[in-house]
């Protein structure tokens, strides 16, 4: 194995094969949809919050729900995909959620949605440690914060596409069918993938100059199961669950509250809410491929990963910064703060969530990213109720976004001292 894997490495690029970016591609539809599913709550909430009838405080109970499921699913989702394996989790996440998103158009109380919102949680909790566990499987160490950054994009198309298509369907029909229709995207998805994924030893489809590839990082020796609690005692895990605890909820904020601040802070109503929002997750997309391809590059001119991985997430915080003074500029200048923020997240996230395979095994990276995704869940539970608190109360963005502008430069510090040189997990 160890001669075919030096082998494959100078192997010319026209023999390889492509079959991995097929797998690559069905991971970006799948955050695609996920992303479109719950980001139809937030669009939606400026038309809700008057036909159902919550305040802020409500509003935050609501999106606290949706947290709270997706936490407790990924305390044992991760070590679930990790033992039934990627086809079946995945496929059994996707087929849930899309249950639970269709189901939102039953309800009409606050408590109904945030119930509908607690299933589409436990869903959408599988979505990212499945997404990342098979990415180690069908690509090498070199090729993962791109294919992670690509894969992760598909979070910033479906924000896109949502702000497209559900006012449409809201003004054309109902908000009722703007979750059915949406919704249902994942049962078309779901037998797609049956069809077309499979883990590389065992794809027909995959050549074997290409399998070679995926497998020329040095083997992987240990193959028996690590248990759960053991990977608490490594800093690699506390490194990564603190990252996600600190900076996955602003992510969330986003999602929840920017259609929310553009409705109050410039008087944007529904049909108006798109463009803005297109504006902001189309930069998004940018960040996320860029952010894994420019860590590629550090890496391929000489850069350890630990460097390459860090300097990127460094050149994110940094990014970040400024949108300190989103609630308090014109409206395109609050966007333009907010796209180039959410844009420098998703490319601190793609190489986050690649050091992940970085620092552990292949078996234990779907257990890994389920607890750093449980961290960030929680993170977002107790972004979500005290937004809702400090809105209801002051009626003001400022502290918020002052806090989405600086957790991230505190983030990369912890994550340093924690791992300084990434070293891999002594399992």
């Amino acid at each position: 194995m160890a001669e075919v894997n030096a082998q494959s490495v100078n192997l010319d690029r026209e023999k390889l094969g492509h079959y991995r970016w097929t797998v690559c591609g069905l991971l970006f539809f799948a955050t695609t949809i996920n992303y479109i599913d719950r980001q139809v709550l937030g669009i939606l909430a400026p038309v809700l919050q008057k036909e159902i009838g919550w305040n802020q405080i409500e509003y935050g109970y609501i999106v606290t729900a949706f947290q709270a499921a997706y936490a407790i699913g990924l305390i044992s989702v991760g070590r679930l995909i990790d033992k039934i394996g990627t086809k079946i989790g995945y496929g059994i996440s996707i087929f849930v959620w899309s249950l639970a998103a269709m189901a939102h158009a039953l309800v009409n109380t606050v408590f109904g949605f945030g119930f509908a919102r607690f299933l589409l949680g436990l869903g959408e909790s599988g979505n990212f440690p499945a997404a990342i566990k098979a990415t180690a499987e069908w690509f090498p160490k070199k090729e993962r914060a791109l294919a992670t950054g690509i894969f992760n994009s598909g979070a910033n198309i479906g924000a896109v596409v949502a702000p497209l298509v559900v006012p449409w369907l809201t003004l054309t029909w109902s908000w009722r069918e703007a979750f059915i229709f949406t919704g249902a995207l994942g049962f078309i998805w779901v037998v797609l993938w049956i069809w077309l994924f499979e883990v590389p030893r065992k794809q027909k489809k995959l050549g074997k100059a290409e399998l070679a590839y995926i497998e020329s990082d040095p083997a992987e020796l240990q193959t028996e199961k690590i248990p759960w609690l053991s990977l608490l005692k490594h800093r690699q895990t506390w490194a990564f669950v603190a990252g996600k605890f600190l900076t996955d909820p602003i992510w969330w904020f986003y999602l929840y509250w920017l259609p929310l601040f553009l409705n109050q802070r410039y008087g944007l109503n529904l049909a108006q809410l798109g463009l803005p929002l297109i504006v902001i997750y189309t930069m998004t997309s940018i960040g996320s491929v860029g952010g894994g391809w420019l860590s590629g590059v550090f890496i391929k001119r000489g850069y350890s990963i630990n460097k390459g991985r860090k300097l990127v997430m460094l050149i994110c915080a940094v990014l970040i910064v400024p949108i300190v003074f989103a609630a308090v500029v014109p409206e395109w200048w609050a966007v333009l703060l907010i796209g180039v923020a959410a844009a420098a997240h998703q490319g601190w996230s793609a190489n986050l969530f690649t050091t992940a395979s970085d620092m552990f095994p292949k078996r234990a990276v779907g257990s890994v990213v389920g607890l750093g995704g449980m961290a960030g869940a929680v993170g977002g539970m107790l972004i979500a109720t005290a937004a809702g608190f400090i809105l209801q109360l002051t009626g003001s963005y400022v502290i918020l976004f002052v806090v989405c502008g600086t957790v991230y430069l505190i983030a990369l510090l912890l994550f340093h001292l924690l791992v300084p040189r990434m070293d891999p997990a002594a399992i």
